[in-house]
């Protein structure tokens, strides 16, 4: 077979979109489908071929029929919609499926059960060795409070206790882990942290950096690594979610997600944002932003300037509602970001920052307008993790970088209650895809998982209708479209990790990566689009999960 050129592998032939036939004939077809392709040659279309991995014709139910041989298998979608696999641009990946093995899950709806699962755990636990715990969200329980230092004393008396908050930028000790960690009542506030007290007491409360030097962890063992990543490759499949952008993987996730690919495990594509803590070591080796294949992949070097809106930690220009002189808080210099930042630019490295509250994307903004006047580099795709606090000056600074943000999109709708802390006239500029979008910015769809629920149904329901589970609307300026959502949870997404060629729609040639729901989300009322049952996930043209 000869070579086929870039330019001729594909082809538009009538109205069926394919590929010259790499393959005598495809290996399946669906047909008999409602596929919302997201390629605007094609937006609709009954049926798809697929071979080995790839999508190989797009078009109507004759067309692609007849490209069917004696060995292909036909299956017969009954009129479900079909859309591209979504891509959480922004999720904790390996690290949230090993803890949920390793620690114990806090989201629950009391402290009571709280500290009765804190109990349990430190039972079966050797006395003075340390509990962990996660998903904790104080607005979440019927107190409305935070867990105290005297709640985890009450649980577990014999062994140090830190649990972290949902939002991943606080955690909540007792007094034995105040002691193992070397803390005394008259502890100064460390760099980008806080101790919180209460009557000048501390209360068991850590704000960001405040909690470093905590809860040093065992060795996790090889298993306990694949196993992670086995388990929330299999929770991503369940959602609807092919591809996962993991903001914060460490060396050892990396061959984790290496050993569960060959393990047959791995159910979701893997592009790892590596932690500036971590990325010294792929330096040293010669790596950079793009290495690995269709199932992991080197991403960008991940940092940080600010902290969390789900905690009330992120950098305001405003207080916070409530507060006089609560701005949220920055955990590294602009110096030492930009020092970050330009290690990794000059190596060849994507970036990618979080900042939250404006302070801290502005702060972000200008290192990145910086390392583009000393090292200009065409296509940088900087990239803004969360970027949730924006104004019209930001939003155009971004578009003048062809920066990427990356907001919550499961937030107005999970997070709700906490809005209060920012109030109405904020929330206009908060999660502000209708802003991006106008402005021509190529807006992402991220979970943050934990902090935020992954289902991308959700993400749909919450950017669509910016209304929460209690029927509160904020911000209704910034709704989109449910086309759009869709758009903002496919085709930005890939585009964020330099993939827009090879996935993101459902094109020719492009990897057969495909969600079928129950119904179609453009024609059901946007408030029950959660409600949309996932039926089957693809990837890579294999059958991930099958409901």
């Amino acid at each position: 077979m000869e070579p086929i050129s870039r330019r001729s592998f594909l082809f538009k032939a009538g109205g069926i979109a394919a590929i010259p036939y790499l393959w005598e004939k495809p290996q399946l077809i669906l047909h008999n489908g409602n596929f919302i392709t997201m390629d605007p040659q094609q937006p609709r279309a009954q049926a798809v071929a697929i071979a080995s991995d790839r999508l190989i014709a797009v078009g109507s139910n004759d067309e692609i029929k007849k490209l069917s041989g004696p060995l292909t298998k036909l299956v017969d979608l009954e009129g479900k919609t079909v859309t591209p696999g979504f891509i959480d641009a922004h999720c904790h990946f390996a690290s949230s499926g090993r803890r949920h093995i390793t620690d114990i899950d806090c989201g629950l709806d009391s402290i009571e059960k709280i500290k009765a699962a804190v109990k349990e755990r430190a039972a079966k636990t050797p006395p003075g060795e340390w509990v962990f715990g996660f998903k904790y969200d104080d607005t979440k329980t019927k107190e409305g409070r935070y867990i105290t230092r005297k709640d985890l004393d009450e649980a577990a008396p014999n062994h140090p206790v830190i649990i972290n908050h949902r939002g991943g930028h606080t955690s909540f000790v007792n007094s034995l882990a105040y002691t193992k960690a070397g803390v005394k009542e008259d502890v100064a506030d460390p760099p980008g942290g806080r101790f919180d007290r209460t009557d000048g007491k501390l209360n068991g409360r850590l704000l960001e950096h405040a909690d470093d030097g905590f809860g040093e962890r065992p060795t996790s063992s090889k298993e306990n690594y694949v196993e992670g990543v086995a388990l929330m490759s299999s929770m991503l499949a369940k959602s609807g979610i092919t591809s996962a952008h993991d903001a914060g993987a460490s060396t050892d996730d990396m061959k984790a997600y290496q050993d569960a690919y060959s393990r047959g495990t791995l159910k979701t594509r893997a592009y790892a944002m590596i932690r500036d803590h971590w990325v010294e070591k792929l330096y040293e080796a010669g790596v950079k932003t793009g290495l690995g294949d269709e199932w992991v992949k080197v991403g960008p070097m991940k940092t940080a300037i600010d902290g969390s809106i789900s905690e009330r930690t992120a950098r305001l220009s405003k207080p916070y509602i409530g507060s006089k002189d609560d701005y949220g808080l920055l955990t590294s210099t602009p110096e030492e970001l930009y020092e970050k930042c330009r290690r990794a630019h000059e190596r060849g490295w994507q970036l990618a920052v979080h900042s939250n509250g404006d302070v801290g994307i502005d702060i972000t903004l200008s290192v990145y307008e910086r390392l583009q006047k000393e090292m200009p580099r065409k296509d940088a795709r900087y990239r803004l993790e969360h970027c949730t606090v924006v104004n019209d000056d930001l939003v155009k600074r971004m578009k003048a970088l062809g920066a990427i943000p990356n907001p919550f999109s499961t937030y107005v709708y999970w997070h709700g209650e906490k809005m209060q802390y920012y109030g109405e006239e904020r929330l206009k500029s908060m999660f502000a895809l209708r802003s991006f979008l106008d402005a021509g910015i190529k807006v992402t769809e991220t979970s943050d998982y934990p902090p935020g629920p992954y289902e991308p149904l959700m993400a749909l329901q919450s950017s669509v209708t910016r209304t929460d589970y209690r029927g509160k609307t904020w911000g209704a300026n910034q709704k989109v479209t449910v086309e759009e959502a869709i758009k903002i949870g496919t085709v930005h997404g890939a585009y964020a990790s330099f993939e827009e060629n090879k996935k993101g729609s459902l094109e020719a040639g492009k990897y057969a990566d495909l969600v079928v729901m129950s119904k179609d989300p453009t024609k059901v009322d946007p408030s029950t689009l959660m409600e949309i049952k996932i039926e089957r996930t693809m990837a890579g043209g294999q059958w991930v999960y099958e409901a």
